[in-house]
């Protein structure tokens, strides 16, 4: 049977958990070596040992790292990256706290961008020269349905995930003559821990309980329901995958038809 992403590496930010977890698990089904990156090098160990495996050649591993601290991410990325290029790059990274726009203290924008974009830019130059040797790439962004339509009381999270969706958008038109694809998944609702912070902090905001925060964001799903973690791994594996070689420069939602923009 062919796999085909047998022969290429991924490497998924954020995979310990959630989004991050699903789709390492879907990229591996696939066929890819799959090395898993966060901060808890105890959990990436578990993680990579169970990892499926479904051609003899196929090996997986992890990469303990802080995407805040960017100059050691940049040095740990480039050093697996000389020993195992990566063909396909996830950037996916836990969201930022809630709260209005105009209440975020200025740090706070600094220190998001930096964990977002700034990680993000270093991880694509530690990649792209892998990939563009190898005239065949694939980077998928997570980011929010938000850089569609802002999210109330996600000031912080909005502005930032809005820049990483321009930056993306131009990393396309760059690296579209190498074999390089971008494109970004932008999840909507999905039962992980950042959904358990958004209800806990909206529930203390408003004095509501969780439970009724949550049906009030059903209301405004078609679908009636949260996604799962594998639902939307789903689209990142589309954009990983070879079928998905003329999709480029795309924002992808996978919100249940929440989003009302085209």
């Amino acid at each position: 049977m062919a796999y085909p992403l047998q022969g290429k590496h991924a490497l998924v930010c954020g995979g310990s958990e959630g989004i991050g977890l699903a789709a390492a698990e879907a990229l591996a089904a696939m066929g890819a070596d799959v090395t898993v990156l966060a901060r808890r090098a105890g959990r990436l160990a578990e993680v990579a040992a169970v990892l499926p495996r479904v051609h003899a050649t196929q090996r997986h591993g992890f990469l303990a790292a802080d995407a805040a601290d960017t100059d050691a991410l940049g040095v740990a990325v480039a050093g697996l990256c000389a020993a195992h290029p990566v063909h396909v790059l996830l950037n996916n990274t836990a969201g930022p706290p809630g709260g209005p726009a105009h209440l975020a203290a200025p740090e706070a924008y600094a220190s998001v961008f930096r964990q977002h974009l700034l990680a993000g830019q270093v991880l694509v130059q530690a990649v792209l020269p892998g990939m563009q040797a190898a005239g065949w790439g694939r980077i998928v962004n997570v980011i929010s349905t938000s850089v569609k339509e802002p999210i109330p009381n996600l000031g912080v999270s909005n502005t930032i995930r809005g820049a990483v969706a321009s930056w993306s958008k131009t990393l396309s038109a760059e690296l579209g003559p190498f074999g390089i694809t971008v494109n970004n998944v932008l999840p909507g609702y999905t039962r992980t821990q950042r959904l358990d912070q958004i209800l806990a902090e909206r529930a203390a905001a408003t004095g509501k309980p969780a439970e009724d925060i949550a049906r009030g964001m059903l209301a405004t799903v078609p679908a009636g329901r949260f996604a799962e973690p594998a639902e939307v791994a789903a689209a990142i594996a589309f954009l990983a995958s070879p079928a998905a070689a003329y999709v480029n420069g795309v924002n992808l939602p996978v919100d249940g038809g929440r989003t009302k923009s085209l």
